[in-house]
């Protein structure tokens, strides 16, 4: 089985960076990068001194009990979506949490864990062995931030 590491979609990237709120219904902040800043849609790191957007962002199609929302970067001028069966060039931290939903969008529970970073595409495929699990969110193992969505491929 292959994989697709899945960015946030280019006509919401494009809406924020043209100034639409943001889920919580703010303005996206606008920041210079520091050190270490993913863009959820190139899924590379910002360069640092570049300008970014911080904002709010829920990863689903509609609010749900399962619908969790949390803060991310995106680069403030437009970037071509990243993606693909490879790991993604901004995974730098030792690892991260992944956690598989339905096709209802809720968690398919006993899919969740800690892994490595050198195992995201193992774990990955592995829990796309479950009929159920229908995409899967990489999450900070740190801040619990919304990484990107995975595929399958």
């Amino acid at each position: 089985m292959t994989i697709r590491f899945s960015p946030i979609p280019t006509d919401l990237v494009r809406a924020l960076q043209a100034g639409a709120p943001d889920a919580n219904g703010l303005l996206p902040e606008r920041q210079v990068a520091g050190a270490g800043c993913p863009c959820r849609h190139c899924l590379k790191m910002i360069p640092e001194g570049a300008g970014m957007l911080v904002l709010a962002h829920r990863p689903f199609p509609s609010m749900q009990p399962y619908a969790e929302l949390g803060p991310i970067f995106l680069c403030a001028d437009p970037c071509e979506a990243g993606g693909g069966a490879e790991l993604p060039a901004m995974f730098t931290s030792p690892d991260y949490i992944l956690r598989g939903y339905s096709a209802a969008d809720r968690i398919v529970y006993g899919t969740g864990a800690v892994v490595a970073t050198g195992q995201i595409a193992v774990e990955a495929e592995a829990r796309f062995a479950d009929a159920e699990v229908a995409y899967l969110h990489l999450r900070s193992a740190r801040n619990n931030c919304y990484q990107c969505r995975i595929d399958r491929g």
